[in-house]
């Protein structure tokens, strides 16, 4: 049976060592996760990002580069996800927006503080992420492409 991941896309956010988390109830769990979420059908993955830092933090988030593309198929479960991670900077606080459904707040948390609370972090990939970042791992942006229908049929020479 071939693997039908979730495709979701992540936003990872230092500012002087703190990393910007979510603090999230999923399936009655209080858990903590990078701001993160699915890509809506017709969205690119920039767009994706940008609405789902929003959504969930109220701050607008700039990507700068792919931090890196990961897939997690816990045991537990018959779903996978495909994690598109992109590090970048937030700006433009809207502190009065509401949050996402299920997003109880944001916190700002040193990687030895995440490490520590290594049960409540949403998935592994959290903690992956963030070393992944500490280690200078960056790809540009360049490597995410979104191809629109309209772009492919007209170099097939069909029409939409």
């Amino acid at each position: 049976m071939p693997l039908r991941p979730d495709v979701t896309v992540a936003a990872l956010v230092e500012d002087g060592g703190r990393f910007l988390v979510v603090e999230e109830r999923i399936k009655g769990r209080i858990v903590l996760n990078q701001p993160a979420g699915h890509v809506e059908l017709g969205e690119s993955l920039l767009d994706a990002v940008g609405r789902e830092t929003l959504e969930e933090t109220a701050w607008h988030f700039t990507p700068h580069a792919l931090l890196g593309i990961y897939l997690w198929h816990p045991r537990s479960s018959a779903r996978a996800t495909l994690r598109f991670a992109f590090a970048g900077a937030v700006h433009d606080h809207e502190p009065t927006r509401p949050l996402d459904r299920g997003i109880l707040r944001t916190h700002w948390l040193r990687r030895a503080e995440l490490g520590e609370r290594m049960a409540r972090l949403r998935t592994p990939l959290v903690l992956r992420c963030i070393d992944d970042y500490l280690a200078g791992k960056r790809y540009p942006l360049e490597v995410v492409a979104a191809v629109a229908p309209h772009a492919l049929a007209s170099a097939a020479g069909v029409s939409v």
